[in-house]
């Protein structure tokens, strides 16, 4: 039905699974998924052959079809459009289906997952989720970045080993990549900006609605970059994502009841700013007794701050102690560094983390050492800051979380194809 508008009045051939139908005594009503869209089926007995409306009334949930029809107009409908059929043929029956229209728990679901994408509220999430994808590859493109994939294979860590998936390549330790960072650095310094996007692994057994153990994760790196110019391109980015799925995914927004005119709000820029100290002084004020200087933000830390603006909202420079080793110290200060956390309104947490980079050889080095991490296994990114070194800034989104903030969905895990996967060797 994705041509719907096109061909009003017109004949069409449409293969579609049933995912519910009514009936009565002169007419038929099957509700159908296309893979675009939703839509409904109308079949008037006394307008088909006998044999087409006994089909019709007999068709069970996720039966697929090959529907012969006329297109007409449905305002009723979300789509918009509905199809008067006048022929069916059944191309696979369905039997049974576990995931009937009753409500069902979220881990029934989550078992379930290989066919609960069919849903329509699933289904409006991966259509969004690929959008964002989309739009992606279309802002970095238009700002002159190039593509560059990482391997996923790595013998290094850019946030410590304690959280990563441990493997052997032949007579060397490896493990799954949790952030493509340190090789789009190397990159940066060839091509001046550079993104990947692909998967990243976290070995963290969390159950919180927050994690998932792999993830898709966008980054760019940026040459001649300080911070502050970084954290122009990340609201930019985010704000054109947000715009993206207001312009080109209309329908889906309405299957999952979002509320168009609180994104609208996410495109208007800049995003608010506030410093870790002053995060940290405000929740003391506000009676969180939990936090103190040099902590880490906890859920309902993040929740109440973002509550402080309409819209994202940068916090600035935490302490080093609480950062990664790569990240560059502030010029007037030497316990926090130059980064920022972008946390989403509505309780959605942080979706984007970044910072600008340590250039000097000898500072970088020593941190390297502090974090209990081998000078050898780094010298390939140490040797960056020899030849030709530059100030440099890059980010990394969380795909998964922002398609859950966009969507307005309640679990990062929908917003994820097959969430479950790797978890399940870790029950």
């Amino acid at each position: 039905m994705k041509q719907a508008k096109e061909n009003i009045g017109q004949e069409v051939l449409i293969g579609a699974w049933v995912t519910n139908k009514r009936s009565s005594g002169k007419i038929a009503f099957i509700q159908l998924r296309d893979g675009d869209y939703y839509f409904q089926g109308i079949v008037l007995k006394n307008e088909v052959e006998p044999e087409v409306f006994e089909i019709a009334k007999s068709l069970t949930q996720e039966t697929s079809v090959m529907l012969q029809g006329v297109i007409q107009e449905d305002t009723r409908s979300k789509l918009g459009y509905e199809l008067l059929v006048n022929n069916i043929e059944v191309i696979g029956e369905s039997h049974d289906y576990p995931i009937t229209p009753k409500e069902h728990g979220t881990e029934f679901l989550m078992d379930h997952r290989h066919l609960w994408l069919r849903s329509s509220k699933q289904h409006a999430i991966m259509k969004i989720r690929n959008e964002i994808i989309r739009a992606t590859y279309e802002f970095f493109n238009t700002q002159g970045f190039i593509k560059i994939d990482p391997p996923i294979l790595t013998g290094s860590a850019p946030e410590g080993t304690t959280e990563l998936f441990h493997t052997e390549y032949f007579d060397q330790e490896a493990y799954l990549s949790q952030s493509g960072q340190l090789y789009l650095e190397a990159a940066a310094m060839a091509f001046g900006k550079v993104f990947s996007f692909g998967p990243t692994f976290r070995a963290e057994k969390s159950k919180t609605r927050r994690h998932l153990i792999e993830f898709w994760m966008m980054e760019p790196e940026m040459a001649f970059m300080h911070q502050d110019e970084s954290l122009e391109v990340q609201e930019q980015y985010v704000a054109f994502l947000v715009q993206s799925v207001l312009d080109n995914c209309d329908y889906y927004l309405d299957v999952l009841e979002r509320d168009k005119e609180i994104l609208k709000k996410y495109t208007q820029l800049p995003y608010d700013r506030i410093s870790y100290d002053e995060a940290i002084e405000l929740l003391n004020k506000n009676g969180f007794d939990d936090i103190k200087w040099g902590d880490d933000f906890g859920s309902p830390h993040e929740t109440f701050i973002a509550k402080q603006s309409e819209r994202p909202v940068f916090i600035l420079n935490y302490p080093k102690a609480i950062k990664p080793f790569y990240m560059k110290e502030h010029p007037d200060r030497d316990d926090v560094v130059l980064c920022a956390d972008m946390i989403a309104p509505e309780g959605y947490g942080e979706i984007i983390g970044g910072s600008e980079r340590e250039v000097d050889y000898e500072k970088l080095s020593q941190q390297i050492e502090s974090f209990g991490l081998s000078l050898d296994d780094y010298a390939w990114y140490l040797d960056l800051r020899k030849y030709g070194s530059v100030p440099h800034s890059g980010f990394g989104l969380g795909l998964e979380r922002a398609v859950t903030w966009i969507t307005g969905t309640e679990h990062i895990r929908e917003a994820s194809p097959f969430p479950r996967l790797l978890n399940r060797l870790y029950p």
